[in-house]
């Protein structure tokens, strides 16, 4: 029977060459944007990107998931290999993985466990999931990871709290860490080896304790690890690929921060008579400046040139985990009945705005002419992801944006 979490041998960093490897997430770039972080900067010759985006290495015109990206990941993959920059651990372990993020009120610190994660408890719903996954992201995650026979990029999983994983996975980040790299975006992410055998032992039963690890973000790689265990399954052993890459915090230690809304019409309404409408069920207050919510049920509304406070009535908040949601709310009650959006996943006149680009960005897309309106909305805690997650629900499209993010490159699951 399969255990929650299982050490593994990481494929990591030489020494000294971190910084010259780690990578953003493969996710939060356009390929014109690694591109450009890559080829304009000659130090970046072993970024991960190359493995994580290798089109970038391809003509700018090649699909995004033509069979020749793969192809490519693989081969630059071995290039680090063979040059050194990359070495495989000799014994398997655990890994504990700090991220600190400079903020206006102090810095944000987080600190996880590199692990793999069972398969069996995924696909049992022992790691829980709160999105839907789309077949095209599946497919390229699977090519992927069949191209390179390696998990290069770790989902991102939470645990309820637990003081004492919180305290064994604070042991292991102590003295002088393995890999220390400071960001372009000047988060700083650190890296700690554990491979004593009792220890990696103990942390081992310790989450074998626990009910369930939550998916925070990495829906379609956990989705595409467990195809990719099924294609390969053998009855008679368990393989590397029954386990997938994952760095798991605990739960109150994560940062979720607004996921905002922009869209580009009124629906054949007038400013007015859009702010009329929305009267009906919101106490809308005139705003000196940029709205932050700051409790659930209050968003922010900028029409050009103009901030809007909105407090929802008290009367249409629901208890439903997925319905009340602030992104729920909002579509509820103003995408759905007055701009007339029925499916967010596919509507292209909305767009998603992640809060890390500040209110500013919104202001921005509204007064340029390319939106009509923009909503801030009040963020998403993980207190409510689990709950969806918990009734196996799921929640509406971009409702959580999870900052600071992991970096790619700085450790990587080998499959066997």
């Amino acid at each position: 029977m399969s255990t929650l979490i299982k050490p593994f041998r990481g494929l990591r960093p030489a020494p000294g060459r971190a910084a010259e490897i780690a990578a953003p997430p493969y996710d939060v770039l356009s390929s014109e944007e690694a591109r450009r972080i890559v080829h304009g900067d000659t130090e970046k010759l072993w970024s991960f990107l190359h493995i994580s985006k290798p089109e970038i290495d391809l003509p700018a015109d090649i699909a995004p998931y033509d069979p020749a990206v793969y192809a490519k990941a693989a081969a630059n993959l071995g290039s680090m290999l063979g040059a050194g920059v990359l070495a495989r651990d000799a014994v398997p372990g655990y890994y504990a993985y700090r991220l600190t993020m400079p903020t206006p009120g102090g810095d944000h610190v987080q600190t996880g466990l590199v692990a793999t994660a069972a398969v069996a408890c995924y696909d049992s719903n022992r790691i829980r999931k709160h999105e839907f996954t789309r077949p095209d992201k599946e497919d390229d995650r699977v090519r992927q990871i069949e191209a390179t026979n390696a998990q290069t990029g770790p989902v991102l999983l939470a645990y309820p709290a637990s003081t004492t994983a919180d305290a064994m996975i604070d042991a292991i980040a102590q003295g002088e860490p393995a890999s220390d790299v400071t960001a372009a975006d000047g988060i700083r992410h650190q890296i700690w080896t554990l491979d004593d055998p009792a220890r990696v032992d103990a942390l081992t039963r310790c989450f074998d304790g626990m009910e369930a690890l939550y998916i925070a973000d990495g829906h379609h790689r956990s989705a595409a690890a467990s195809r990719v265990a099924a294609a390969r399954r053998q009855e008679e052993r368990e393989l590397s690929s029954d386990y997938f890459l994952a760095v798991i915090f605990p739960h109150h230690q994560m940062r979720i921060l607004d996921y905002n809304r922009v869209v580009k019409d009124l629906n054949g309404l007038t400013a007015d008579e859009f702010l009329k409408r929305l009267e009906e069920k919101f106490l809308v207050s005139p705003a000196c400046g940029a709205v932050k919510p700051a409790c659930p049920g209050e968003m922010g509304l900028y029409l050009p040139g103009r901030w809007y406070r909105l407090n929802l009535d008290p009367k249409l908040f629901v208890k439903d985990p997925v319905a009340g949601l602030d992104v729920s709310l909002l579509s509820e009650h103003v995408l759905g009945p007055l701009l007339g959006m029925a499916d967010l996943r596919r509507d292209e006149r909305i767009d998603f705005v992640g809060g890390i680009r500040g209110l500013e960005e919104l202001e921005k897309r509204v007064d340029s002419g390319e939106m009509a309106v923009a909503f801030a909305l009040y963020p998403t805690h993980m207190d409510q992801l689990m709950a969806v997650a918990d009734c196996n629900l799921v929640m509406p499209p971009k409702s959580t944006w999870f900052e600071p993010k992991l970096a790619d490159g700085l450790v990587s699951h080998v499959l066997d």
